[in-house]
Formats: C-alpha cells, structure tokens, sequence
C-alpha cells in the first residue's frame, strides 16, 4: 500500500447490534477495494476480522479488528467492533481511534438495542455517522420501514444516499443519489429504471436541498440554477456530514456484494478526514497547560493506544491512533501516562491477523506497536521534549463478579500469572479477592465475557479455570446475652492440660464489631493467659454456629476460672475459651446477618414498572425514583445473595438498555426462610 497524506485517510468503525452484518461488510469491502482476492466467510471462520478461535467457534465477533483498504486515492482503515453488549469496552477504544461511525442496521429486525447504547457514545464523540442499511437482499427486507426507524429513534436527519434497486431476493443493485445512476451488482453503472426515476429525483432534491444549507453561495447557486455540480456537492455534502446536519443512508446486501461500492464512495468523499476533525486537546503533564493538537504531520508527536492485545507466543501489540506528528520505526519515545521511555522498534500495518512492517505513520493513521513493555490501552506517547497526555478512555467498570478457582489443585500460581496478563488487553475485566470468603473474584461485564476469558486462559496459557456464583459473605450475631463455661482437661503420661473459663456475651449494635473485656479478679485465670482466652474466642469466631461464618458485633467477657499450677498453658486456655464461646453462642439466639446494598438503576421508562417489580421478588426495599433524561433513576436496597446474577437480568429485563451501580452499606439479619436455605446450603458444601 502506498504512502497516505493526513487529507488522504479515512477512519471508520463499523458499528451496532449482532448479528446485523458488520464483518460480512467489511470483508465486502476489503474484497471490493482489492484488499483480499476472495470473500471469507463466517461459517467458514475465514473472514479477516473474526480471526480469534473464540470467534469462530462462536460465529460472532468478541474483539475489534482494523483492515486497512484503498479506494481511489483514499485510504480506508475499517475497524469490525463487536455488537453485543458485554464487548462494549472494545467498541468504546475504537470510537477514540476513528473519525467515523458506520452504523449498519439489520434491513428485516432493526437496529436492535445494542445500536441505541453505541449511538449514545458516538454523539458523545461527536463523531460523523453513516448508516447502511444491510440485509436487503433478505426475506422481508424493508429499506423505508427501517429508514423511518432511524429516523425516529437514532438520527432525525437520516437521508438516503442511496436507494434499493429492487428488495429481498429481486434486490439486484442501488440507485446511487450522488451520481443519479444505477449500480447494478455486477458493479455496472446504467441508467435509473422507469419506475425509479420519480422516487430517486425525489430524495435526491431532499439530500441537495439538505446539503446546500450549509453552504450559501452554493445554496444561492442552486436556488437560481436547480441542480449542483457533482463535485460541488460530494465537497459539501462532506461539510454537512461532518457538523452533524445530515447522516447519510445508503442500501447494502454484505453477502452478495450489492451496494457496497457506494458505500465505499460515501466513505472516501463525503466522511470526514483526520484533517475534518476538530483539534484534540491534552495536557503538558509538566505544566498542566492545555495543548492543542491538530492532525498534522509537523505538529508535535502524540498517539494514543486504544487496544492491547496479550499473547504469550507472538506478545504484547499496543494499536494506536497518532493524532498529531509522525511516528517512525527505531526511534525512542516517551509514555507521558506513566512517565516512562519506550523504543519503537518496528511498526505493523494490520489487516486482521496479517502484519507488514512500515516504516512511519502519519497524523490521522492508525498502525500496531510490538513489544513495549510498560504501554497498555489508555496511554499516550510523544517525545520526551514536548510532553503532552490525551484524555483517557473512559470505560464501563465490570458488574458481573464470578468466583474463579483452577481446575485441577497446584495451578492457582499459574491461574493467577495467566489472569494478569488478561488485564493488559481488557480494561473492562479486574480481578480482586474477597478477604471474607477468601475466593478470587472475576468480574466482567456480563456472563458471555467471562466466558470467553475461561476459554482464552486454556489457549492461551493452558490453564483451565472453573466459575462459580461468588458466595454471600454472610456473618452471625447474636440478640441476647449469655453465659457458659468452657473447661478443657486432659491428663496424659506427662504435663497434662487444664483451662477453665466463664464467659459472658453480649450483642453490641450493627458495625461495632468485637470487644473483648478482662474481669478477671482475684488471679482465678493468671493475667498471661488472658491474651490467649482472647486469642480462642477470636478463632472460635470465624465460625459461627448457624452457617459457619464469622461472628461480628459481639462484646465478649471472661470473668472466672480456674487453672493448675503444673497442666494449665496458652493453648489450653486457648481451647477452653472457644469451648465456652461456643457454647455462649447456643443460648444467645444466634442470627444470621447478610450484606445489603444501595443499589442505583437508570432504565428508560417504559421498563420502570418491570424494574420495580423484579426488585420487590429479591425482596429490594425501593427508596424512590427520579426522572433523568428520559429515563428513570430508580434507587433501592437489596441483599447481596439476590443480585449475584443482576447484571444478566437487568439486561434481559431491559433488552439491554438498563445499566446500574451497587455498593454494600450495611448488614441486616436475615429472614428465617432465607436463613434455613442459606443452613442447608452450607452443610451441603460441608458434606462435599
């Protein structure tokens, strides 16, 4: 491929739902633009964007993939980004590398859900959109149905650019609306037929009369002459999209190649450029000055790596978008994110899986790093000696925690070596540990994620992990007081052992914890083995008597005993202590406490009721609701053992559109149905 000005690129993400054809388009277009010789398919798992054995085994996409292309003088670099919701965080790094969005709608179902979530993040870029409509060779398929839907819900001013020459199986070529022809599959262009030319002259008077409003010469040219030149228009038409007043639409069949030639045109003369778009603003680190950076090629370097991929044999690939500069091969740069020197060995074109050393890359382009060692996704690079940092990507925390453990035992050092190298490639995947129940926690966002991390760590690092539902980190308490002694005693050959202790327990109130008094009088216990009274109740504690767990707000007294000059020891009294302790948690109605959380729900209002009603079945306490942008915030507490799973019900609950925060606040004691599964359960384990 040849060198590409700033003016000469153009970036675009192909985005929204599964399933609506997104990698079949962009292998279209690859093989329109003579960037591979042959289509692949996905059946086949021969495309060039689903490349990962994951993706083929599952025949949708699971991570973005860049192919670079050429169409006339233009360069193209198309990133496939995933579509469905728990790979959001693939799709939000790309929409930093891109100047365009592509959204392509399903010609029979829709947009979809996952189309009106990523048309929220594009606005919040700013970015230029286009829509294909896709498909339209399908039984069904309805161009103007889904046009009106568009219009309705995602782009108001959606104007065709393109009409379907004929629809589901009679789908056999567009009207192009630019050049007033037809374009018929075989890439042949003829004239508009009969039947067409009033409805194609039509929308074609609708997208000047649009475009030409940005323009008032051109307006008052068009006015006084009533056409535009073709050129003129392409020019203007570019402006239009680029601030928003017009989003093109344009009629494609991926898998039979029809209309997409002029989507290749729209893209390469009426979408915006790096040049197009306005300047990017990051900070000196040093000085905290703002710093303007437009796409140019003499301005100072910045880049920003909007993707890591992670694989223990070909290693450690940064993508990058550079925004302003020029950044050459062999040459030392500076990680202004974390203060850091890297070297740039080699830069990699890509094109799926396929890599190919070049030896710069230019403001505007996008090409892959290899090999540096302290750079992850969000980071910028630039020269040490005009420091500048671009804003982070801002992605989604995970929701969806599962508890997850090696298959086989002795792997856990390996498990978690292999975990932390997946961190370096998903910022939408943390792992931590619950120091209450002692598991490691794999939170992502949704089941499907996960999923695809477990079958990764066995490709990848061989190590084969199992998930499960987080326990509940319960804890017991008791209600009222209670006295018992506890008396350890045991002769043997030699020194035998002897402890005797009286305690009292007492509940304290929620959060206090533990308090341990010494109302020894009189030396009936010796005072150097009272720390080790106190040692046995706190170890006693860890396991209380309802399910096993940890006993909290509790006041613990010893105040009597007894002991033997020659058998009593630390550990004897240790034993005691817990027997007594035991045996003071019988009589004190003991209860088991479970975690509650604040819980936040935003979700548009015609699923408000739904919400509700979910929340009062997991027994949820709804504290209020509050309008919020067309949609409802509804806030609430619920326990914790009820919403191990929310983050899959929620989405199902809201056909994806709900999104929520929860944190734990307090504990509260559990009600007696609960508390007696919550027993059967825990002797279950116990017994396994």
């Amino acid at each position: 491929m040849k060198d590409h000005a700033t003016n000469a690129i153009r970036n675009i993400a192909l985005v929204g739902h599964g399933a609506a054809g997104k990698t079949t388009l962009m292998e279209a277009m690859l093989f329109d633009a003579k960037a591979i010789t042959r289509m692949g398919s996905i059946e086949n798992g021969t495309t060039v964007s689903d490349f990962e054995p994951e993706e083929i085994k599952k025949q949708f996409s699971i991570s973005a993939a860049i192919a670079p292309c050429e169409h006339g003088d233009v360069k193209i670099n198309i990133i496939d980004t995933p579509g469905y919701a728990d790979f959001i965080g693939e799709v939000i790094g790309s929409l930093r590398a891109v100047d365009n969005a592509c959204f392509v709608i399903e010609a029979v179902h829709g947009q979809g859900v996952q189309t009106e979530h990523v048309a929220e993040l594009v606005k919040k870029e700013g970015l230029p959109s286009l829509v294909a409509i896709n498909g339209m060779d399908r039984e069904n398929a309805d161009f103007f149905a889904r046009l009106e839907e568009i219009k309705r819900s995602l782009f108001k001013d959606a104007t065709p650019l393109s009409l379907p020459i004929g629809s589901q199986a009679e789908f056999k070529g567009v009207v192009d609306l630019i050049k007033m022809k037809a374009i018929m599959k075989d890439g042949s262009e003829s004239e508009i037929p009969d039947d067409m030319k009033g409805q194609a002259d039509e929308y074609h008077e609708k997208m000047v009369e649009l475009t030409v409003e940005v323009d008032d010469k051109l307006l008052e040219t068009y006015l006084e002459e009533g056409e535009v030149d073709e050129a003129q228009l392409r020019q203007t038409l570019r402006q239009s999209i680029g601030m928003g007043h017009l989003v093109p639409v344009v009629a494609t069949s991926a898998s039979a190649n029809i209309g997409v030639a002029t989507l290749l045109d729209v893209i390469s003369t009426a979408m915006a450029s790096p040049e197009d778009r306005p300047a990017v603003m990051g900070i000196n680190p040093k000085t905290k000055d703002e710093v303007s950076l437009e796409a140019s090629m003499s301005g100072p370097l910045a880049v920003l790596v909007f993707k890591t991929v992670s694989d223990p044999y070909v290693g450690k690939l940064d993508f990058a978008r550079v925004f302003s500069g020029v950044l050459k091969a062999d040459s030392q740069i500076y990680n202004s994110t974390r203060s850091k020197k890297e070297k740039v060995g080699h830069i990699l074109q890509v094109k799926g899986k396929t890599q190919e050393d070049i030896k710069s890359v230019v403001a505007g382009d996008i090409a892959a790093l290899p090999k540096l060692e302290g750079t992850f996704t969000g980071d910028t690079l630039c020269e040490e000696s005009k420091p500048v940092t671009l804003p982070a990507i801002d992605f989604p925390q995970p929701v969806f925690p599962m508890a997850i453990f090696p298959k086989t035992r002795g792997e856990e050092d390996k498990l978690a070596t292999a975990l932390h190298k997946m961190l370096d490639e998903d910022p939408t995947f943390k792992i931590s540990r619950d120091a209450s129940t002692g598991q490691s926690l794999a939170s992502a966002l949704g089941d499907m994620q996960l999923e695809i991390i477990v079958d990764k760590l066995k490709r990848k690092f061989g190590v084969e992990a199992k998930l499960e539902l987080p326990r509940v980190p319960y804890k017991e308490t008791i209600a009222s007081a209670s006295k018992a002694q506890g008396k350890y005693k045991k002769q043997t050959g030699g020194h035998g052992q002897y402890g005797d202790v009286w305690l009292e327990v007492e509940p304290l109130p929620h959060g206090s914890g533990f308090e341990f008094v010494d109302k020894i009088f009189g030396g009936s216990i010796p005072k150097n083995y009272v720390p080790a009274v106190e040692k046995g109740v706190k170890e006693a504690m860890a396991q209380g008597i309802v399910a096993g767990y940890p006993v909290v707000d509790i006041k613990v007294t010893v105040y009597d005993g007894s002991f033997h000059p020659v058998d009593s020891s630390d550990m004897s009294f240790k034993i005691a202590a817990a027997m007594a302790f035991r045996k003071c948690m019988e009589t004190a109605q003991p209860a088991l406490l479970e975690p509650i959380a604040d819980l936040e729900v935003v979700v548009p209002e015609g699923y408000t009721g739904d919400v509700i009603g979910d929340l009062n079945a997991k027994r949820g306490r709804i504290l209020g609701m509050e309008p919020s942008d067309k949609k409802q915030v509804v806030r609430a507490t619920v326990p914790l053992a009820e919403m191990r799973r929310y983050a899959s019900e929620l989405r199902s609950i809201t056909h994806g559109q709900g999104v929520y925060h929860l944190a734990v606040s307090n504990y509260e004691q559990v009600p007696p149905n609960v508390t007696e599964k919550v027993v059967k359960e825990a002797q279950a384990e116990k017994n396994d």
